[in-house]
This record gives C-alpha cells, structure tokens and sequence, in this order.
C-alpha cells in the first residue's frame, strides 16, 4: 500500500490534487492511504516551497501545480 501525502494550505489546486490521485488510485485498483498535511511547519521539513507537494513513501515526488493523471499514475 503507497503512503501518499499531498501538502498545502488548503487552496483549491491543493484540493484538486487529492481528488485526482483519489481518482487515479481506484480507476488504477490501487491501494493507498492518502493524508492531507496543512501545517505550514510541517510543510517546510519536507523542503516544499511551492503547493500543492505530494510525497510518496516519504519522497517528495512533486511541488508546485496539479500533477498530471499519468505523472499520479507512475507514483503508483
């Protein structure tokens, strides 16, 4: 199972992207757990100066935009 974490205030970008690796994971049949981290704090360990971050296992994979379907599909 991926351990997904998107990263980001809250914004709207930030929404979409947890709604499209949601999307991706089922039409995929994949199992994930996926978090949303808000705090900004928390944010900044991960070295994400730009949100939406996504981190997968622990690596953050991506920063800044709504990933693309097939950019999701490789994490998974």
């Amino acid at each position: 199972m991926k351990d997904i974490k998107v990263l980001g205030t809250g914004c709207a970008n930030c929404r979409n992207t947890v709604k499209l690796i949601e999307e991706v994971a089922a039409e995929k049949g994949v199992a994930i757990t996926l978090s949303k981290v808000e705090d900004l704090p928390e944010i900044m360990k991960y070295g994400v100066m730009s949100t939406p971050g996504v981190v997968v296992d622990g690596k953050v994979v991506h920063a800044g935009g709504i990933p693309d379907r097939a950019k999701i599909s490789s994490w998974l």
